[in-house]
């Protein structure tokens, strides 16, 4: 019996924090040209963002209950406990879908011990809070003190997000077609974040690619705390050399030191387009430091 910590693709979780910590991340489904795909699984995001820009029809939905039992079962008949860190609800219907997975094992394990917590995040944002779970654990600390950082780390958890075209979002409806042409035309670029209800949440437009990165930057100043000791994270959605130069900013402005980089996925690309870029730190120090 062991404890496993484990999540789920749309935490963007970079490929070097799977093999260092062995982490299990279940992928989300994605479909191409009415084809279910993995994210992370059967496709990657070199390939998806390649597919995205010829215009094919995509969709994505949320891990179901039956993807859930299956990735769950192995440790039900293991006696393992597990963690698992979930994609927010505010976004996806994955945690309601997690717990009937979970409420079916009990009814042949009841012994089970499977904690599902509500990330209330997204991409990177929960890849963080995983990958500081998983050094909490790696540094000896408790099950309930995972837990609590866990919690603690989402809770603390700040993401804001630029996009370099509008199309993305009004294909998903979460932009009215006038609003995207006027923003087409003047060159608008949205600041996006993920609410306290784990919501993706519009809160400021700048004019040009330029403003937009220099704003996102700026609201690093202004919520971060000790940005100089905690890992910040920077998604993107295949625009490696804009997240260079990000990168090279926020080192430059707050004298960061520690990065976690990786692909937007699927899950959140399908909906925002090639040349997203969003960052992801703590708004207070960590009270876990300690263990990471």
């Amino acid at each position: 019996m062991a404890l496993k910590i484990i999540t789920d693709s749309a935490s963007d979780s970079p490929r070097w924090v799977k093999e260092k910590y062995q982490l299990h991340v279940i992928p989300t489904p994605v479909v191409i040209d009415e084809k279910d795909y993995f994210d992370g699984d059967t496709i990657i995001p070199e390939e998806f963002y390649d597919i995205l820009r010829l215009g094919k029809d995509i969709k994505t939905y949320h891990i179901n209950s039956q993807m859930f039992y299956d990735n769950f079962l192995p440790y039900a008949e293991k006696g393992d406990e597990v963690i698992y860190i979930c994609f927010s609800t505010g976004i996806a219907g994955t945690y309601n879908a997690a717990n009937i997975a979970k409420n079916e094992l009990l009814e042949k394990y009841p012994d089970f011990d499977l904690t599902i917590i509500d990330s209330k995040c997204a991409s990177l944002g929960f890849g963080l809070a995983t990958y500081y779970a998983l050094k909490m654990q790696e540094n000896g600390a408790s099950k309930q003190e995972i837990i609590d950082g866990i919690k603690w780390h989402c809770e603390h958890m700040e993401h804001i997000f630029t996009v370099n075209t509008l199309e993305y979002l009004l294909k998903g409806g979460r932009l009215s077609k006038t609003s995207a042409i006027a923003g087409g035309l003047l060159d608008i670029k949205p600041i996006i974040q993920v609410n306290n209800d784990g919501a993706l949440e519009s809160i400021g437009k700048v004019r040009g690619r330029h403003k937009s990165l220099k704003r996102l930057i700026e609201i690093v100043g202004e919520r971060g705390a000790d940005l100089e000791n905690q890992c910040i994270g920077i998604a993107h959605g295949d625009d490696a050399e804009t997240m260079e130069f990000v990168k090279e900013q926020l080192s430059k402005t707050y004298h960061c030191k520690s990065f976690m980089e990786n692909y937007v996925g699927c899950a959140i690309g399908a909906h925002t387009g090639p040349g997203i870029i969003g960052i992801m730190f703590l708004n207070e120090e960590s009270p876990y430091k300690k263990y990471l």
